[in-house]
């Protein structure tokens, strides 16, 4: 069995160490996909560009794994094809539960790669060791705002066959937990609820690495029965 593992907006495929690990001691194989801007800049990336990458990258694999953006990602593209299964982080949700999100707007460029703070990096992290705070606050990239207002917006597909775990952070200041849960109920997902936990916590906080063992025991139950 393998995973496709997306990181969420302004980040990269560093996001999932603590993840790749995990998975391969539990024997399981993942390929971590970097988003790219289109050719033209990110001014001109657009959300579709980056649902063809995850879309042509999802071929040959299993499962689907998405944090935040790449969640929304990762559920668009299941939609498209059969995945054994589906786990979403602290996902974006869809329409219509896009319109439990608070209203934002976006520049056409977000310069993260120059305004993201160690101080913003650990409120999406509370737990995590200084060092990972830092490492990550140094990684992040700029992002298309088109591709970030695409997702508020709403994206409408029909919901994806395969069984779907989605992990909600209860301290997350990114995106509202109470919609997170609602959306995944809605569906019928199983839901993991982490308390404490903010936004990058399951990836890159102290227990992202049994947190992956525990997704990893899931996958292979779903793998068993279907």
């Amino acid at each position: 069995m393998k995973a496709l593992l997306i990181h969420g907006a302004g980040g990269g495929a560093w996001e999932w160490q603590c993840w790749q690990p995990a998975f391969a001691a539990g024997g399981l194989e993942s390929e971590a996909i970097e988003l790219e801007p289109a050719a033209e800049g990110l001014a001109a990336t657009r959300y579709e560009d980056y649902l063809a990458q995850v879309s042509r990258a999802a071929r040959g694999h299993h499962v689907l794994i998405g944090a935040s953006l790449g969640a929304l990602l990762a559920l668009e593209a299941a939609a498209r094809l059969d995945p054994i299964a589906l786990v979403l982080i602290n996902p974006v949700p869809p329409a219509p539960w896009h319109r439990l999100l608070p209203p934002r707007r976006f520049p056409a460029v977000i310069p993260w790669s120059r305004t993201a703070s160690l101080e913003g990096t650990r409120r999406a992290m509370p737990d995590a060791e200084p060092e990972v705070v830092a490492f990550a606050a140094s990684r992040w990239r700029d992002e298309s705002g088109a591709v970030l207002a695409a997702a508020w917006s709403g994206r409408v597909f029909p919901p994806p066959k395969a069984p779907r775990l989605v992990l909600i952070s209860e301290a997350d200041e990114e995106l509202p937990p109470a919609a997170m849960d609602r959306f995944a109920r809605d569906i019928g997902a199983e839901t993991w609820s982490l308390p404490e936990l903010g936004h990058l916590s399951p990836l890159l906080g102290p227990n992202a690495a049994s947190l992956a063992e525990g997704v990893a025991r899931w996958l292979r139950a779903r793998a068993r029965s279907r």
